[in-house]
């Protein structure tokens, strides 16, 4: 059995449901690729009672054929049935599972479940019939429904105002994996990779276990982008369609946010982005609501701004590199990056993308800043100078406010050894703490915080650093 990397609060959960003495009914969903089916299959052992996997863009025909092809072997039936809808399938289920020993828990694990909910299926219906009308009655009986398109999962089981309402007993959301988790990952594929290139490659690949599945170890990291995005049919070339298809209803609205989002890294409000494409606010509200539970964008507030002002970037790494260098470019170069890595182009790339690793990572600086149990707040800043004016706008990407009336102002560096701190720069760091304090009139202690790879090499300017986080840092758990 493959080892399971992190995942220790979602294992005990699984642990706890199996273990209850009444029905249970889990919902394990999170984004595509990001392990829910590996988990389920590798606590399970792949031993289940019954175990179904919905069917991309089928007809409802078909996801019953192929439902009655798993009630055969499940139910060791000398022929496989005909089910007219998923009424019948459900009572065959029903007829199943009751034949079994009652001494035990009998576990149902049904992955893909928003791909089985077609047009005019009835399935979610007779879906809370099933469970409202016969499983909840029991108690031996573990439910486990999984599926990618996190929206469907959150309306139609987790916020169902109908026959579901209040009916899941546990709900499972697997996130992509932390820098951490990625190295124990890696480890365990006897990678020797340093942690520097390990933040290259998760600027690349976020946290999603699949595609560091994909990596040859025994190759360079440049070697590998090259054969996954640009040699030709690369596996992450095509994935990008199929990533937005499979989650989410005309994909197309929910791309051109992303590219939005890819365009200004500094993130922009609502407002901006309906403006930006002549979106209406419901739809707008929708696909926003959509990518941040699918976790493709991050929200966070503009600190001295209503909630209304809140800043979306796009944060899922691998979207982002997609549109950054794979997307449009035609120059069928198969050996593309290994060329263009160098570059200053990537350089700033790299530097822009690491602050979104260290805003995903904010856990872990608090924790090396010694505050993990101090009341905190993550916020940005943004100012921009009137035009009449000559005073020069400034723009904090995260701040950290503390219940101990402390505040942080982190910046965030991406350098392949010390970070060198010239005069030029500590004016500017200097300069831009008095235009905070003045605009924003706090009252609380302001800290120069940086976050580096290698930390900040000492010297006549490096005075203007109060606390430090580095790489190393983002690495503990």
């Amino acid at each position: 059995m493959k080892k399971l990397i992190g995942r220790e609060r979602e294992i005990k959960e699984l642990e706890r449901c199996l273990a209850s003495e009444q029905s249970e009914f889990v919902i394990v969903y999170g984004r595509r690729r990001v392990g829910k089916t590996f988990l389920v299959d590798e606590f399970f052992h792949g031993k289940y009672d019954f175990s179904y996997v919905g069917g991309h863009k089928l007809s409802v025909k078909k996801q019953l054929r192929n439902f009655a092809k798993a009630m055969k072997r499940y139910a060791h039936l000398p022929k496989q049935p005909q089910f007219k809808d998923w009424s019948e399938a459900f009572d065959a289920l029903v007829e199943h599972i009751e034949s079994l020993p009652t001494e035990r828990k009998k576990v149902i694990f049904i992955d893909e479940m928003p791909w089985i909910d077609t047009p005019q299926s009835d399935f979610v219906e007779e879906f809370e019939n099933f469970w409202n009308g016969w499983a909840a009655r029991r108690r031996d009986i573990l439910l486990i429904a999984s599926g990618s398109a996190t929206s469907w999962m959150m309306d139609n089981l987790i916020e169902n105002q109908g026959g579901l309402h209040c009916r899941i007993t546990s709900n499972i959301y697997l996130r992509p994996f932390t820098l951490q988790e990625t190295e124990q990952y890696l480890r365990e594929r006897k990678c020797a990779w340093d942690r520097y290139q390990i933040v290259q490659a998760y600027m690349i690949l976020g946290g999603v276990p699949f595609y560091w599945s994909l990596l040859d170890t025994k190759q360079s990291l440049v070697q590998n982008v090259d054969r996954l995005f640009f040699q030709r049919n690369a596996i992450l070339n095509i994935e990008f369609d199929e990533l937005f298809s499979a989650l989410f209803t005309n994909a197309d609205r929910y791309i051109q946010v992303a590219q939005l989002l890819a365009n200004h890294k500094e993130g922009l409000t609502r407002a901006q982005i309906g403006k930006s494409l002549n979106i209406d606010g419901k739809t707008l509200t929708t696909i926003i609501k959509n990518l941040n539970r699918c976790d493709f964008i991050l929200r966070y507030n503009q600190m001295g701004n209503t909630v209304k002002d809140a800043i979306y970037r796009l944060s899922d790494f691998y979207t982002l590199f997609y549109l950054q260098y794979v997307h449009g470019n035609n120059s069928l170069d198969e050996q593309w990056w290994s060329k263009h890595y160098m570059s200053h182009s990537v350089e700033s790339w790299q530097g822009r993308t690491f602050e979104l690793v260290c805003m995903l990572h904010t856990d872990a600086i608090k924790r090396r800043l010694g505050i993990s149990g101090i009341g905190t707040d993550i916020s940005s800043w943004r100012y921009t100078a009137p035009k009449e004016s000559e005073e020069k706008g400034a723009q904090i990407d995260m701040l950290i406010s503390r219940d101990d009336r402390v505040i942080n102002v982190c910046e965030m560096k991406f350098a392949v050894g010390k970070f060198q701190m010239t005069s030029t720069y500590s004016d500017y760091l200097r300069d831009r703490i008095e235009l905070f304090k003045a605009k924003t009139k706090t009252r609380y202690s302001v800290v120069q915080t940086m976050v580096t790879t290698y930390g900040v090499a000492e010297g006549i300017h490096s005075g203007i650093v109060q606390q430090e986080v580095t790489m190393d840092d983002l690495f503990k758990g």
